[in-house]
C-alpha cells in the first residue's frame, strides 16, 4: 500500500468516526426538547451530548494533527487535492467542530434557563431542532463524499443539490427564528421573552454553522477540479 493511499484511508477513517459522534449528538436535540416539555428527566440526554462533544473534540484534534503533520511525501502523488488545500482543510474541520460545541451549549442553556414550554415560542424551538437534526444526516453524507473525493486524483462528484438542501434548511431556520422572537415580544402571555430570543439565536447559529461547512467545502472544491460544489453562473 502506498503512503498516499494510507494517508487517505486514515483521513477517511478518522472522519467517519468523528461524524458518528457528530450526528449522534445533534440527533439528541429534538429528544432533549421533547423530554423537557414532557417534564421527564433529561439529565442523561445532556450527559450524552456532553460525551459526544468531548469525543468530537478529541477526534477533531487528531484529524487536524494528521493533516498538519503530513508532508507531500506522506500524502503521496495521488493526494495532491489534499496537499494543495492543507490550510483550508484544517479550517474546514474546525468549522465542523463548532457545530458540536453549539449543540452542547444549547443543551446547557435550556437546562439553566428552563423556559415555559406550553407556548408557540417553544414549539418554534422544537421545529428548529427538528430541522437541524433532519439535515444532519445529509450533511454527514456530504462531508464523507467530499473527504473521499479529496483522497483520489481522478474523482468526479457533484455536491450541489445536497449543499442547496442544507442552505434551504438554514433559510427555514431563519424564518422560524424570526417568528419565535417576534412572537416572544408581541404576545403579552409569553413570560421572559429574552430567554426565547437567546435560544432561537443559538439554534439559528447552529443552522448557520452547518451552512458554513458547505461554504468551506465550496472553497476547497474550487481548487480541486472534478469536485463540483456550486453551480456556475447562468450565462444564457
Amino acid at each position: 500500500m502506498s503512503e498516499g493511499a494510507s494517508f487517505s484511508q486514515q483521513l477517511e477513517s478518522h472522519t467517519d468516526a468523528y461524524l458518528d459522534s457528530f450526528q449522534a449528538g445533534i440527533d439528541l436535540l429534538p429528544e432533549l426538547l421533547e423530554q423537557y416539555a414532557a417534564g421527564e428527566d433529561y439529565g442523561e440526554t445532556i450527559e450524552s451530548i456532553e460525551d459526544f462533544e468531548s469525543d468530537c473534540d478529541d477526534r477533531n484534534l487528531a484529524i487536524v494533527a494528521l493533516i498538519t503533520n503530513a508532508d507531500p511525501i506522506d500524502m503521496g502523488k495521488l493526494n495532491t487535492r489534499i496537499n494543495y488545500n492543507q490550510s483550508a482543510l484544517v479550517e474546514f474541520y474546525r468549522t465542523i467542530d463548532v457545530v458540536v460545541n453549539i449543540t452542547e451549549r444549547i443543551a446547557h442553556e435550556l437546562d439553566m434557563m428552563r423556559p415555559p414550554h406550553d407556548n408557540a415560542c417553544f414549539e418554534g424551538l422544537r421545529r428548529m431542532a427538528a430541522e437541524v437534526a433532519d439535515t444532519t444526516g445529509l450533511l454527514e453524507t456530504v462531508i464523507e463524499r467530499f473527504v473521499r473525493d479529496l483522497g483520489t486524483y481522478e474523482a468526479s462528484d457533484s455536491l450541489t443539490e445536497e449543499i442547496q438542501a442544507i442552505r434551504d434548511m438554514e433559510s427555514r431556520c431563519d424564518e422560524i427564528r424570526n417568528d419565535v422572537i417576534a412572537t416572544a415580544f408581541a404576545d403579552d402571555s409569553i413570560e421572559q421573552p429574552l430567554m426565547y430570543r437567546e435560544l432561537a439565536i443559538l439554534f439559528d447559529d447552529l443552522a448557520n454553522q452547518m451552512e458554513d461547512i458547505t461554504e468551506e467545502i465550496i472553497i476547497v472544491a474550487s481548487n480541486a477540479p472534478g469536485i463540483v460544489a456550486e453551480d456556475g453562473p447562468d450565462i444564457n
